[in-house]
């Protein structure tokens, strides 16, 4: 039976040394929610996604991706997964197409040309699919990027600041996608700077502080906005 719930956490801490990055994280988003994460940098927001992504282990606490537990079972874990960060592991060497077919064989996703085609086409790069993708703008390697992350058709996006570096078209072009995604019934956790971006889509935001969920809320709620002012741009405490 399939869990309800796309990501579970309990009490999920990260220590580096005597720094603590993550001071109990205990969350439950339901299948197909858009979830936002807001917080300074330092506050948390990226570790926990790196977790999540089974990048990370956990100092403590348990972590579930479609009722699979991380710790356990992190390889079927990650079918379920598509993770999107600063880094977007795309082989500047390859072609677009070429980086494409690599991690087919690396998820083992048996897919044609035809396909690789279409998911170049839904992020504007089919022109460019021969193309070295060291010759693209940061705003292309990102596109490159979220084709990545769509390829083995995962239930579950992790987006770390996706936002950062992007023209206003490429920008428009990640909306698109994101909206594709929220329609086909998959679950999205984002974390951003950009308020009103943030905002957009999003079913439900979060705002971290220090290592710890401080607020949830109806995205819609104007109290997030309030602790966006007061925790983000003015420093506020909690």
């Amino acid at each position: 039976m399939q869990s309800a719930l796309a990501l579970e956490s309990q009490d999920i801490q990260k220590k580096f040394g005597h720094f603590t990055a993550l001071g109990g994280v205990s969350i439950q988003i339901p299948r197909g929610e858009f979830v936002t994460l807001f917080g300074r940098n330092g506050a948390g927001k990226t570790t926990f996604l790196k977790i999540a992504a089974t990048l990370m282990r956990p100092t403590h606490g348990s972590l579930h991706i479609e009722g699979i537990d991380i710790r356990k079972e992190p390889e079927q874990a990650r079918r379920h997964i598509g993770f999107l960060s600063h880094n977007t592991f795309i082989y500047r060497d390859l072609s677009a197409i070429e980086n494409l077919r690599f991690f087919c064989r690396l998820y083992g996703v048996n897919a044609s040309d035809d396909r690789l085609m279409g998911l170049l086409e839904r992020v504007g790069l089919r022109r460019r699919a021969n193309d070295a993708v060291r010759a693209f703008s940061r705003g292309l390697q990102q596109r490159m990027g979220i084709a990545r992350v769509l390829l083995h058709d995962p239930s579950l996006i992790l987006l770390d600041e996706p936002y950062t570096g992007l023209d206003a078209q490429a920008v428009a072009m990640l909306n698109v996608v994101l909206d594709e995604i929220v329609a086909a019934g998959r679950t999205v956790i984002l974390t951003t700077h950009d308020l009103e971006q943030g905002l957009r889509a999003a079913t439900r935001a979060m705002v971290m502080d220090r290592g710890k969920v401080v607020m949830t809320s109806d995205a819609r709620d104007p109290a997030i906005r309030e602790a966006y002012s007061r925790l983000i741009l003015m420093g506020g405490s909690r």
